[in-house]
C-alpha cells in the first residue's frame, strides 16, 4: 500500500529519526547523514505537489513536508518558497482541523515556524483538556517537543 496518508506518515518518521540522529548515543557517520538528508529531500520533494481532499490526510501531509524540510540540511534553492507554501496550506488546515493529538502536532512544529503567540495558546488549550494520568507515548513526546521549542527558540532571534 503506498496511499497519500502512508507515504506521509513514511515521512514523518524519516524526518523524525534525522531529527533525533545520534540522541540516543549511537555515533553519526558522514555518509549516513548525507544519505538521510538527500532521501529526506526526494521524498518531501516527491510529496510537496500532493494534496487531499481529507482534512486529516492533508493536516498529515501538510507535517510531514513541514518535517521534512525542516530536518533536511540541502536545498535546491528552492526549500524556502517550499516551506512558504506549506506553511500557507497549514492555516487553512487548521481551521478545520478538530482538537486532537495531530493538530498539537501540527501546532507545534507550526509554531516552530512562525513562533505565533496564538498557535502556542491553543496548542497549551488542548493539551490542558488531555486526561493528565493517562497521556500516550504521543502525547509525551508532544508536550516535550512543545517545550524543548518554547524554551529554545533557535534560530528564532529578535532583532
Amino acid at each position: 500500500m503506498n496511499s497519500l496518508l502512508s507515504r506521509a506518515l513514511e515521512l514523518q518518521h524519516a524526518a523524525h529519526e534525522l531529527m533525533y540522529l545520534g540522541m540516543d548515543g549511537e555515533p553519526i557517520y558522514s555518509d549516513t547523514f548525507c544519505r538521510l538528508n538527500k532521501e529526506l529531500l526526494v521524498k518531501s520533494d516527491s510529496l510537496f505537489s500532493s494534496q487531499s481532499s481529507n482534512i486529516e490526510e492533508e493536516a498529515n501531509l501538510c507535517l510531514a513536508l513541514l518535517m521534512g524540510y525542516n530536518a533536511t540540511i540541502y536545498d535546491y534553492g528552492d526549500k524556502g518558497q517550499k516551506k512558504q507554501a506549506v506553511l500557507d496550506r497549514i492555516y487553512n488546515v487548521l481551521e478545520k482541523l478538530p482538537d486532537s493529538l495531530l493538530k498539537v502536532r501540527l501546532l507545534t512544529y507550526t509554531y516552530g515556524e512562525v513562533y505565533e503567540e496564538s498557535m502556542l495558546q491553543e496548542a497549551h488549550d488542548i493539551i490542558s483538556n488531555w486526561n493528565k494520568s493517562a497521556l500516550t507515548i504521543e502525547q509525551m513526546e508532544v508536550i516535550e517537543e512543545l517545550k524543548n521549542i518554547e524554551e529554545n527558540p533557535y534560530p528564532f532571534e529578535v532583532i
